[in-house]
Formats: structure tokens, sequence, C-alpha cells
């Protein structure tokens, strides 16, 4: 009888498939939260802030309209003198308009050839415009002006020779005396007479208005950040404990600054608004004396208003103004709130 070998236990068994090492769970907080609501909370924060800021002004009515005011009022001074300066210079008259060219035309001079040279003088480089006065009409602008209508009627002959007004693009000294001194050389022209006093005369006097204007702008400015500066400052004493306890459970700078630009910004939309209101009533009272006053001279002159573009401007540039003061204030005394 033959013996048979048992199998072993390895023979019954068959061999088990290596298994993949256990995937290790992916936990929510290994990679925290996504973009999404990193945002959200962004904005919610922002949010908040914002309406804390517009709650605590709320607290302050009578407080925070004189803020603005007083905001308003200086952003108001040079705005309105710009605005002047640019009604006096429309007064005044263009720059084209105040460096004329007059062309004195010979005696024989008809207007045959007074058309065929403005003609001429219009496809010239450097010229704008050009318009023909004849004699008959320049003796009777001379008898309107002057009031010598009755003597001037007794001369046998016209004394006045014709005209022609030469407009130039450009007000540039040199250029203009280039220009003239071209214009002299045409045919049928005795004299080209060019009144650069005037020229340099205006020049001056806006050069100072501007110069005037801006370093009023300067101080103004600066005055305007001592204002929301302080204001701040004043805001953020109030909350000293508040600010302190913020920062002792890991408040960040940003966290605490937040509010504070937020007011900022809000006393300056409210300032801009002002600003804009104080001007466009004041320009609108004062041209009421403006338009009487030029009636009296037979003009039509009336002062214009603040521009939209203007008016958006001087918005911006408030807020501008009152989240840098803001900022300037947190900065300097963040530094002093460090929890000890």
């Amino acid at each position: 009888m033959s013996a048979t070998r048992s199998p072993k236990v390895t023979d019954r068994v068959a061999p088990k498939a290596a298994e993949p090492p256990p995937k290790k769970k992916k936990h929510d907080d290994d990679d925290g939260p996504d973009f999404a609501t990193l945002f959200r909370a962004w904005l919610e924060s922002h949010r908040a802030s914002m309406v804390d800021s517009l709650r605590r002004l709320g607290k302050q009515p009578i407080g925070s309209f004189f803020t603005c005011l007083v905001m308003a009022v200086a952003l108001s001074l040079p705005m309105g003198l710009s605005l002047l300066l640019k009604n006096v210079e429309r007064l005044g008259g263009s720059w084209q308009r105040a460096a004329q060219i007059s062309l004195y035309l010979e005696m024989d001079a008809g207007g045959r050839d007074g058309e065929a040279l403005v003609t001429q003088i219009k496809g010239l480089p450097g010229v704008a415009d050009a318009e023909f006065v004849s004699r008959d009409q320049a003796l009777k602008e001379f008898q309107q002006q002057s009031g010598l209508g009755e003597a001037l009627k007794e001369l046998p002959d016209n004394p006045l020779p014709g005209v022609v007004v030469v407009t130039p693009q450009e007000v540039d000294k040199p250029t203009l005396e280039a220009l003239r001194q071209r214009l002299s050389e045409l045919p049928k022209v005795q004299q080209a007479q060019l009144d650069l006093v005037w020229v340099e005369r205006l020049a001056a006097i806006l050069k100072l208005g501007d110069r005037f204007v801006f370093g009023l702008t300067v101080l103004l400015v600066s005055a305007l950040l001592l204002v929301i500066g302080n204001t701040i400052r004043l805001h953020i004493e109030n909350r000293r404990t508040e600010i302190e306890v913020i920062k002792l459970v890991g408040g960040t700078d940003a966290y605490v600054r937040r509010p504070f630009l937020y007011m900022g910004a809000l006393y300056g939309v409210g300032a801009g608004i002002f600003s804009w209101g104080i001007l466009a009533f004041g320009l609108n009272w004062l041209n009421d004396a403006v338009v009487g006053l030029s009636g009296l001279y037979g003009s039509d002159f009336a002062l214009a208003g603040v521009p939209a573009a203007d008016g958006l401007s001087l918005l911006l540039g408030a807020v501008l103004l009152g989240y840098i003061g803001a900022w300037i204030a947190v900065a300097r005394h963040l530094r002093e709130l460090a929890p000890r």
C-alpha cells in the first residue's frame, strides 16, 4: 500500500495577491478652504467694516456733518479759483484771438485783392483762419467805436486801408514772429502788425493765477489731511480698549485698520458731494451779477458751471484724500496700541 502524501497547508491555500497600501484619507483641514470661500469671507469682512463705519458716523450726525463741511470748504476754494481762471481766460478771448496778426493793405488794394489774399493765407501752414475787412467796413467800425462819426463824414476820402486779420494756430512768440515776417512779404501787404505785448501780459497773468491756485491747493490739501487725521485719531482713542482686545486675541493690523479707512473714505464722499454743491450754487449765484454786468457792455458772456468731469474728479480726489488721511492716522497710532 502506497503511502499518500498529505498536501501541505501551503499547497491547499492559493497565494494571496499583494494588496496596495491603504490610501491615506484626505482631510479637509489639510488643504484649507478654497478660493471661493476665502473671497466670500473677504467680501463679508469689508461689508461688515463699511456698515460699522456708517453706523458709527450715524451716531454722531452733527459732528460728521461739520467735518464733511470743513473738508468741502477746503476743497471748494482751489477748485473754484481754477474755474474762475478758466472763465476769465474765456472772457479775454482765446489765445489765438489774442494773438491775431493784422495785415494792412496798400491803399490801391480792392476787394478782389483782399479776398484773393485771404484764400492764399488760409493755405499757409500755421494759420487757423483769415478774414478780410474792406476799407468801407473799417471806416464804419471806426465811426461807431470812436464816436467821431460826424467829423469823419467831412473827410474827402477814406483814410483807412483794407485789413486782413489772421488767426494763428499756435501761440508761441518765435513762431508768431516768423509767421508775421512771412505774411509781411506777401503782395499788396504794406504792414504786418502783431501785438505780442498783449499776448505776453495775458500769459503772465494766467501763469500767476495758476501758480497761486497750485500753492493754495497744496496748503489746503495739507490742512485737509490734518483735519481728517485728527478726526480719525479721536475715533481711535474712543475705541482704544476694543482695539487692544482685538489685538490680544490675534486680530491683524489690517483687520483693525479697515473700519477707519472706510470711515475716512466716507468722510471724503460726503465732502466731495458738499463741495460740488457749493461750487454749483456759488457759480450760479455769482452768474446773475456777471450777466448783468456783461449786458451793460453789450455782451452775452456768462459763467460756465461745474463740468461733470471736474465734478467727478473733485469727488474722487476727496475720497482719496480721506483714505490717505485715515491711513496716516491709523499707521501712526496703531503702533502705540500694541498689547503689552
